[in-house]
């Protein structure tokens, strides 16, 4: 089952999805799904979501800030930090919920949510188990080691375009996408992200120029070994081209902590192929079981 929803966020009204276990009786688990940079709740938020209250989970999905059906200006912000809020007060909205057991509240993050999800639950001691599937933690190695291209020329542009809406312009976007040749790991993007693989048609590939100089700072890495003793869980694909961050979180973090391979996926096959996501989502149900 699947209701709409809407919650406050640093003044924003997001949207979101609940789905909730058919049969319910009581209070059960419930979890927040936030999925990859530049997501809506209808890409792997969805997917991760309905089968998490098929196994008996209440999973919140939303648009982040200036994302989906989310309010947010100017638009296609990718701020971490802005991310980070709106996960606080997502778990505020479910503990907020009769359907909700406000003691066991867990979060998963997929690729970017990968990163936002650990470093917001330093912080919320509400969350009582994170996992991260394809995770991308480190924002600032992935913007520096070239994803859009020389990240000093990046920041510069990212400067002016600040002080052009500051002076009453257009805010100025970027594909969220690069153009061209971006190595093995973007182009696979690609072949997600611009096809009908994407499961959200209103998608847009975008993202405010702005946003890189806010990525280019970003690093859950800095601060996931305060996570403990919250339990992690990292699902990861041995062919996932993102393997290596998932393994820089893992080196990083403290006990309890689990690396877990599943063998041949790639970092997008854990966004929308049933035979990654499947696995994913029973190891995750095996792990928050124990962990709530």
């Amino acid at each position: 089952m699947r209701i709409d929803v809407t919650f406050d966020s640093h003044g924003n009204r997001l949207v979101g999805h609940l789905y909730l276990p058919e049969g319910r009786t009581g209070a059960v688990p419930g979890v927040v799904v936030v999925g990859a940079a530049s997501g809506t709740k209808e890409q792997s938020p969805a997917a991760y979501g309905t089968r998490l209250a098929e196994l008996g989970y209440a999973a919140l999905a939303f648009d982040h800030t200036s994302y989906g059906d989310s309010e947010g200006l100017p638009r296609f912000d990718e701020d971490p930090y802005a991310k980070s809020e709106d996960i606080k007060n997502a778990v505020t909205f479910l503990v907020g919920r009769d359907e909700v057991d406000r003691e066991r509240i867990g979060a998963i993050g997929v690729c970017g949510g990968g990163g936002y999800v650990p470093y917001a639950a330093v912080a919320d001691q509400r969350i009582k188990a994170v996992a991260t599937v394809s995770g991308l933690p480190d924002l600032r190695a992935t913007i520096t080691s070239g994803y859009a291209g020389d990240w000093r020329r990046t920041m510069g542009a990212a400067a002016q375009a600040r002080e052009a809406y500051a002076q009453g312009a257009e805010p100025q976007y970027v594909p969220f996408m690069p153009d061209g040749d971006g190595g093995e790991w973007v182009n696979n993007g690609k072949k997600f992200y611009l096809t009908d693989r994407n499961q959200d048609p209103a998608w847009n590939n975008k993202m405010l120029l702005w946003s890189y100089d806010k990525m280019a700072q970003f690093s859950a890495l800095d601060t996931i070994e305060l996570l403990a003793p919250t339990p992690l869980l990292l699902v990861a694909g041995t062919e996932a081209e993102t393997l290596q961050q998932s393994q820089a979180a893992y080196d990083a973090a403290q006990e309890p902590k689990e690396l877990f391979l599943i063998e041949g996926g790639t970092h997008f096959d854990f966004y929308d192929r049933p035979e990654f996501v499947t696995p994913a989502v029973t190891k995750i149900d095996s792990f928050l079981r124990a962990r709530l």
